[in-house]
């Protein structure tokens, strides 16, 4: 397997080259950059990242700027699906929803990268302040209806997507998972592992032998069941992750791909330091 870290695990102001340069230097293969809705005046564009509309070159900036530094890009992540929901109410935010995905398959093709995370739906966000709330079934529905209509796109451009239960209420077992992807019926649609997203209802190694090659990537974080809510993520082997266990059920599914540590927030005093931990964390349970 080889070892990566999320963009979102630097500090907001950091330019990319100073993320990639210190991903790097604290010992990762590789780095998973996301993808970014450019403000008027652009400055997401001006830090050097992958924003919706950047162009070509710019895209190919991003990919010399790594070889540059000597790493790889691993994956494109997408956040603003926190923004626009392919399940809302309101038809202007699912279109809005559906040009993003687009945005993100053709992005991620650009920068030479196979897999990007996608969330599908939402159902209710209690992190998120005034988030609405949809039925579960509506959810269900409208989103698989989505994928379906992204599919040939993904095949196309031989991207896969990974679907990441991210406590949205929404594809809360992996059995309904796995359902839910054969549903969708294509090889080019799988799940997003995440090893600390389910482990307020569930066990990583249990949902990683349940989806097995249905998984086209995996997150790294960690969880204490004991605070319970979203403030109960930590540091990589604080919390109650059974890492033997998650890599034993990595290795009888013959998962060999790439490991993303994704830590939100930051360390908010030396934020550099975060990544030197997670990367020594990360060689311990990976047996390095």
């Amino acid at each position: 397997m080889k070892k990566s870290i999320s963009e979102w695990s630097f500090p907001g102001d950091m330019p990319l080259r100073a993320r990639m340069e210190l991903a790097k230097d604290a010992g990762f293969e590789g780095i998973e950059v996301a993808l970014n809705e450019d403000d008027a005046k652009g400055a997401e564009k001006k830090k050097g990242l992958v924003c919706l509309d950047s162009s070509a070159a710019q895209i190919k900036k991003v990919r010399a700027l790594a070889e540059e530094v000597g790493i790889e890009l691993s994956g494109l992540a997408c956040g603003l699906y926190w923004s626009y929901s392919l399940t809302a109410d309101d038809r202007a935010e699912r279109a809005k929803a559906r040009q993003v995905s687009k945005a993100l398959l053709r992005q991620a093709n650009k920068l030479g990268v196979d897999g990007v995370l996608l969330i599908p739906g939402c159902v209710y966000a209690s992190f998120i302040p005034d988030s609405k709330v949809v039925p579960y079934d509506v959810v269900y529905e409208r989103s698989q209806a989505e994928l379906k209509k992204l599919a040939p796109l993904a095949e196309k451009l031989d991207v896969h997507i990974g679907v990441e239960y991210v406590w949205n209420w929404f594809l809360l077992s992996p059995l309904e998972l796995a359902r839910y992807l054969d549903e969708v019926g294509s090889t080019h649609v799988g799940a997003y592992l995440d090893t600390g997203n389910m482990m307020n209802t569930g066990f990583p190694e249990q949902w990683i032998r349940i989806l097995g090659p249905r998984i086209k990537r995996v997150h790294f974080k960690d969880f204490r069941r004991s605070v319970g809510d979203i403030n109960g993520f930590c540091d990589l082997l604080e919390g109650d992750v059974n890492w033997p266990e998650v890599m034993q059920a990595l290795k009888d599914v013959g998962y060999d791909g790439w490991v993303t540590a994704e830590m939100i927030p930051p360390y908010t005093h030396y934020p550099e330091q975060i990544i030197y931990n997670t990367s020594a964390a990360m060689d311990r349970i990976l047996g390095r």
